[in-house]
């Protein structure tokens, strides 16, 4: 059973603000749930679960059990899907390292579905870091946690002013992504540095892009303008990465 009041506080979890200033985030459907229960760095603080979904799991996180109009009235899916987790937001204790290894630069990633689909991507090509823009889309907006289904638990993101970042870190390459650069299918595979991937309508800006040592691009043959950005980054991760 749940409160109206603990309703209300779940459904508030949906706005920036509020997850901030609790410094939790909502966890949606069973397959992100466990992974999140099974995740080292996760602190999965409750649990409002569906039958079906309780009496298949052990876990030691508290559970409280809900009728399906219940979950309906606290999920952020349009179709709730068994549980529904609030949990802690993750902590990195150590600096990131960026020596030997490639990160990603991402500029005003603003689609949910894009950043949450780019953090999956950069764990399934072992990227550990990635460095955003202030005006890339919330990591912990539920729609970018659905879309990661758990990677956030594995790929650092870290939200900073990237033109003082990447100047503090001009040894290593600078790789800015373009409609006019190399062909990254030609290119060797990198061993470290920084892959740029821009905004979605308006590519990378220009502060950022004379910051880079090298630009890159997908070639194509047909006459879409662009490609979506989350695509982008998987192609040229492929072709790129070691």
């Amino acid at each position: 059973m749940i409160t109206k009041n603990q309703a209300k506080y779940i459904q508030s979890l949906g706005q920036k603000k509020l997850r901030d200033a609790e410094q939790v985030f909502i966890a949606e459907g069973p397959k992100l749930v466990n992974e999140l229960l099974q995740a080292d760095k996760c602190n999965v603080i409750q649990v409002y679960a569906l039958d079906e979904w309780t009496n298949t799991v052990k876990t030691n996180a508290e559970i409280v059990r809900i009728t399906p109009g219940e979950l309906q009235k606290i999920s952020q899916l349009t179709t709730p899907h068994q549980v529904l987790a609030i949990v802690k937001k993750i902590q990195w204790n150590d600096p990131p390292s960026i020596k030997e290894t490639v990160s990603l630069v991402l500029d005003d990633i603003q689609d949910p579905g894009n950043m949450g689909t780019i953090i999956r991507l950069a764990d399934w090509f072992a990227i550990k870091n990635i460095f955003c823009s202030m005006g890339c889309a919330d990591i912990y907006n539920p729609k970018v946690v659905q879309a990661s289904m758990g990677s956030i638990t594995r790929v650092r993101v870290e939200y900073t002013e990237l033109v003082s970042f990447l100047n503090k870190n001009k040894d290593l390459r600078i790789y800015a992504t373009v409609l006019n650069g190399r062909d990254v299918t030609k290119m060797e595979k990198l061993t470290e540095g920084f892959i740029m991937i821009g905004n979605e309508s308006k590519g990378i800006n220009n502060q950022l892009l004379n910051l880079a040592n090298v630009q890159i691009t997908i070639p194509g043959k047909g006459k879409a303008e662009s490609l979506n950005a989350a695509v982008a980054t998987g192609i040229i991760l492929s072709h790129l990465v070691v």
